[in-house]
């Protein structure tokens, strides 16, 4: 329990100072209600599922997760609570002292999608790609989410993997594979994570 308390009340102190630095006294208040609705779900889950296990790898990982990895555990908590909005479940058995929030329900049923450390409709089959991802956000912490996003701006406008990919076994023949079977699985930390387990879509 005193990991889903520390770590919602971590959120309410983040949200406040955003929303002092944004608007001032009336926005201090507004970010702490943010902070304490997305904070109170977050911490809800990682209690709930024992997400961090009561050990020293346990304690070494929340701290990662709410210093280095803050700005990735904020908007993980963010995209929990849209999932838990939409009706999706914990998976409390695959979550327990994994140091991850899982989420039985996806986005999309053909793909897992991980952001911070919340995993959202994975299976054993590509488990260890969504944990590179966890890997890659506690590794580079608050420079993750940006390095993703100028990835895949950069790899759509310039698209300088179609020198390298795959065009025989994976043709690039409809707008909506430009982006499912060339830019997504090209940028950094999906090629990384493939390579890890899983196969690119084609």
């Amino acid at each position: 329990m005193i990991f889903g308390i520390l770590s919602a009340a971590i959120q309410v102190a983040v949200g406040a100072v955003l929303g002092l630095l944004a608007g001032g006294p009336v926005g201090l208040l507004i970010g702490a209600v943010v902070g304490l609705v997305v904070g109170v779900v977050f911490g809800w889950a990682v209690t709930s599922a024992g997400v961090y296990a009561p050990d020293a790898r346990g304690i070494f990982l929340f701290v990662v997760d709410h210093t280095w990895s803050l700005l990735n555990t904020v908007v993980g908590a963010i995209y929990l609570a849209v999932h838990l909005i939409f009706g999706h479940s914990l998976d409390r058995p695959t979550s327990a002292g994994s140091g991850r929030v899982s989420v039985v329900e996806g986005v999309s049923p053909r793909y897992a999608t991980t952001i911070g450390t919340v995993c959202a409709g994975s299976s054993s089959g590509i488990q260890r790609h969504e944990d590179v991802h966890i890997f890659q956000a506690r590794l580079l912490g608050p420079l993750y989410i940006p390095l993703v996003l100028a990835n895949y701006v950069l790899f759509t406008i310039a698209p300088v993997w179609l020198l390298y990919h795959d065009h025989t076994n994976a043709p690039i023949n409809r707008f909506t594979r430009y982006f499912e079977i060339g830019v997504y699985p090209h940028v950094w930390n999906e090629a990384i994570a493939y390579r890890i387990q899983g196969t690119p879509p084609r």
